[in-house]
């Protein structure tokens, strides 16, 4: 049988006085005392002992009960609550001291708690982004404004219905992370869907963001035939208006009843003219079409320190220099990369003409996953780095524009990036191709 602290205590200081009460009474029975004095002095003396036993057990019980009391009350997340007793210099007003801190700290965290779930709410409900969370049993238990706008009911009247009941049971199986083509009540088209699970009171649940694709998808397609019109518009004006004003005087010359002596010079100067203008179009119309159909990679095996020797090789007009780097070989189409790694190394081979500077091409493992190769020239350096991948756009007398903008589609068809900047270091600009190994 387990008693109370409390009575563990009142017994344990009765026990403990126990010998000198039995003292006490032994030598006032064995002396020659009165009858009267005998149990006057033993009962105070008897007295004396249960009131310190039980003073004792109070003064030890009441401040583990006060306590008790502030620690059922962080239970409740009342935090204003503070144990007394905390300046004390002893056990109990160190334990009281703790628990003060921990009731400092409770209350901080549970504020910055009330705080955050406010912000997460608030920009859950602002966001133009639908979402929506369902349990284990597919029901619907949170929903933001976004969602409700997108299924034309408000959240009171569709909380608890399952994915199949508000049309959303298809983004609840397959990828986790894929494009869908959906047709809901507040809209339909193309939309991108994020799917993840997490954990609410230890049950899992699964939360589904879905954003419109449409419209940002017609607007980037608006403003990519825009640019694609201006280009072609500048092009085709600069080789037709030409044409066009020569042929126009060659027809006057024709027409004349007193043609000069050297009228057929001038045609065929003027159709040599025609005739430049027109290849020129033509260039530049095959240079988009090769833009524009460059096929997918066919991925193998390529031993990139052979790639490597091999494009620097290709270079006649100065010796390109190999830094090489560990023996790595990557997952690519070989003949797409040599023609971007070549295409860096002519421009770099350009640029370094100009202060007869050097080229060096190399690479590096960036970490276990990936590899980085990189083309150097000691050129002048890049002057207008924000269009170097816009098409067409071109710093070269006959350059067409596009090289750069080819490369960049030959890393991204490999998951792979292409930068270029200026060399930090030294001169001219260094140009890092990554691609995973």
């Amino acid at each position: 049988m387990k008693f109370a602290i409390e009575t563990r205590l009142a017994l344990t200081s009765l026990l403990a006085g126990l010998p000198a009460v039995l003292v006490a009474m032994v030598l006032l029975w064995t002396n020659t005392f009165a009858n009267d004095t005998r149990w006057t002095v033993g009962g105070l003396i008897v007295l004396f002992w249960f009131g310190f036993s039980w003073s004792l057990r109070e003064r030890s019980a009441r401040p583990l009960q006060t306590l008790a009391n502030v620690i059922s009350a962080l239970r409740e997340e009342d935090f204003s609550i503070r144990a007394a007793g905390a300046r004390n210099p002893d056990s109990l007003g160190e334990v009281a001291r703790e628990i003060n801190a921990l009731s400092t700290t409770l209350r901080e965290q549970r504020l910055g708690a009330v705080e955050a779930t406010a912000l997460l709410r608030t920009v859950m409900a602002e966001i133009d982004v639908a979402i929506f969370t369902f349990d284990g049993q597919n029901c619907l238990r949170l929903v933001n404004r976004a969602g409700e706008r997108l299924l034309v009911r408000p959240a009171k009247r569709i909380l608890g219905h399952t994915a199949e009941q508000v049309g959303l049971a298809d983004c609840l199986n397959g990828d986790a992370a894929r494009t869908v083509e959906m047709s809901l009540p507040g809209g339909q088209g193309r939309w991108g869907l994020r799917r993840t699970t997490f954990r609410q009171e230890g049950l899992p649940h699964q939360l589904v963001v879905l954003s419109d694709l449409s419209r940002p998808l017609r607007e980037e397609e608006k403003q990519a035939w825009q640019r694609l019109i201006r280009v072609l518009d500048h092009e085709l004006n600069n080789s037709l208006a030409p044409i066009k004003s020569i042929a126009d005087s060659l027809e006057q010359t024709v027409r004349r009843d007193a043609r000069p002596a050297d009228w057929e010079d001038d045609l065929r100067r003027g159709l040599a003219v025609i005739g430049s203008r027109a290849e020129s179009l033509t260039r530049f119309l095959n240079a988009y079409s090769r833009l524009a159909r460059l096929p997918a990679p066919q991925l193998r095996s390529v031993d990139l320190p052979t790639l490597v020797q091999r494009v620097a090789g290709l270079e006649t007009r100065i010796a390109v220099k190999v830094e090489r780097g560990p023996d790595v070989v990557i997952r690519a189409d070989p003949d797409q990369i040599e023609q971007l790694l070549i295409n860096l190394v002519r421009n770099a081979v350009d640029a370094s003409f100009e202060t007869n500077g050097g080229v060096t091409i190399g690479w590096h493992l960036n970490d276990a996953s990936s590899v980085e190769i990189f083309v150097e020239d000691e050129g002048t350096g890049l002057t207008d780095s924000a269009n170097l991948f816009v098409p067409f756009f071109t710093t070269k007398p006959n350059g067409m524009g596009i090289g750069l903008v080819l490369c960049r589609q030959i890393a991204e068809g490999h998951r792979g990036t292409l930068s270029l900047q200026n060399r930090k270091q030294a001169r001219g600009a260094r140009a890092v191709l990554r691609l995973s190994v």
